[in-house]
């Protein structure tokens, strides 16, 4: 199902950085240095929006940000496929394989890392809001 949320600036964001990406990796690398450029103003924006630098959405943004930086040099940019396509997923339908990541950082959780909590985490239907909660 569809989970368009046009009304969310931070949906935005994403879709640009989506496009971008998809730029990037079909017809021309600088879409790629579009989307970092744009992945730092994301951060930037929503860690000054944010009470502290810890916020969930601020962190699922360095992390993005960090895996874009790691892409870049040019013999790992067949890696830019995986947020790519993990990007159109968080727009099209609100999976964000990325906050699942870090909702599994030590820091974001209050239970043991177990398998059947890395299970119940990325198999579990998307939500409106964090999936940190």
């Amino acid at each position: 199902m569809l989970m368009l949320e046009v009304k969310d600036l931070g949906w935005w964001y994403w879709l640009v950085t989506a496009g971008l990406l998809t730029y990037g990796v079909l017809v021309d690398p600088l879409g790629l240095l579009l989307a970092v450029g744009l992945t730092v103003i994301n951060l930037l924006h929503f860690a000054v929006r944010a009470d502290h630098l810890t916020a969930f959405p601020v962190q699922v943004r360095f992390f993005y940000l960090l895996l874009l930086l790691i892409a870049l040099p040019e013999p790992m940019q067949w890696l830019f496929w995986i947020p790519m396509i993990g990007t159109w997923a968080q727009v099209l339908v609100g999976y964000c394989t990325m906050a699942r990541l870090v909702s599994l950082l030590p820091w974001n959780r209050r239970e043991p890392l177990t398998w059947r909590l890395v299970w119940r985490r990325f198999l579990s239907a998307p939500v409106r809001g964090s999936v940190a909660d």
